[in-house]
């Protein structure tokens, strides 16, 4: 099986570490880029600040770490557009989009809302799937997408786009963490923000995508078959520990991404074991079950 192609090589996007600390992406979004650069959150985390021109109200989303630089640098940013914070919300409880929020909410005198309630607080909102939220002029659309976390949801704006979290990035593909994230579930969730047709993904993390966002969630999607077709190509040769198959399948990845890709790994296995495909065997080692070789 060939290797997908990466739509994203041949755009024109900022190379890693040179992503500006603010910008306008469109008259509803701005950008400010969290201190906390590496290599699983790339140039930072993404918070992003959403509403309507002349409302003088923004959304926070995704306010990322609790770093006072950080926090300067949304203040500065929302004193550009004349707007007060009327709400935060979280697009999943990682600690590098999440950390801030109930603080930042304090700060703001904002509610804060996200679909998990320990991320929400005891006076915040707990977002369910389908939620039409009308805030700072606009009305924001909440689009259930688990499977890189249970919780995880992602945002369609009035224009289209989509604040997308953790599910895309804009570089590279996103692990699906284990035990809690759900391989079926991100599988489904990639073609339900597909069928959205979204005029552009705004990530989590790295550039956004505007040029042709469903070819990249058509990347992803064909992506996660072709991990799952090298990893059945591995234990076709016999049984494998997971560390064994992530030394083999994502041999040509840095190995400071390992860790993250044994999460990948973890996950699609649990897709395939409960799909029959393969089976635990001795030790920590899977097999492929009897006769499977597709």
């Amino acid at each position: 099986m060939t290797a997908p192609v990466d739509p994203r090589t041949g755009w024109d996007v900022p190379a890693p570490g040179t992503m500006p600390h603010t910008a306008d992406l469109d008259p509803l979004v701005g950008r400010v880029l969290a201190p906390n650069p590496s290599g699983m959150t790339l140039d930072g985390t993404n918070t992003y600040l959403v509403g309507a021109p002349g409302s003088g109200q923004a959304v926070v989303v995704d306010p990322g770490p609790a770093a006072g630089t950080h926090l300067a640098a949304v203040e500065e940013a929302l004193a550009a557009r004349g707007a007060r914070v009327v709400a935060v919300l979280v697009t999943h409880h990682h600690a590098d989009h999440a950390e801030a929020a109930l603080p930042w909410g304090a700060h703001f005198g904002a509610p804060v809302a996200a679909a998990d309630p320990a991320v929400a607080g005891p006076r915040g909102r707990v977002l369910t799937p389908g939620e039409r939220l009308v805030l700072a002029g606009t009305t924001i659309g909440v689009v259930p997408t688990p499977g890189h976390t249970a919780d995880h949801l992602a945002f369609r704006l009035e224009s289209g786009a989509v604040l997308v979290g953790d599910h895309v990035l804009g570089r590279g593909t996103s692990v699906v963490t284990h035990p809690e994230g759900d391989v079926l579930a991100y599988l489904e969730s990639l073609r339900r923000v597909h069928d959205l047709g979204p005029s552009a993904l705004y990530c989590g993390h790295g550039p956004e995508l505007t040029v042709d966002p469903g070819a990249v969630l058509e990347f992803y999607l064909a992506h996660r078959r072709y991990r799952e077709r090298q990893l059945l190509d591995a234990l076709a040769g016999g049984s494998r520990t997971v560390d064994q198959l992530v030394a083999e399948v994502y041999a040509a990845v840095p190995r400071a991404l390992w860790p993250a890709a044994a999460q990948s790994t973890r996950a699609t296995l649990a897709k395939l074991t409960a799909e029959g495909r393969v089976r635990p065997a001795a030790g920590e080692t899977v097999v492929l079950t009897c006769g499977d070789s597709a």
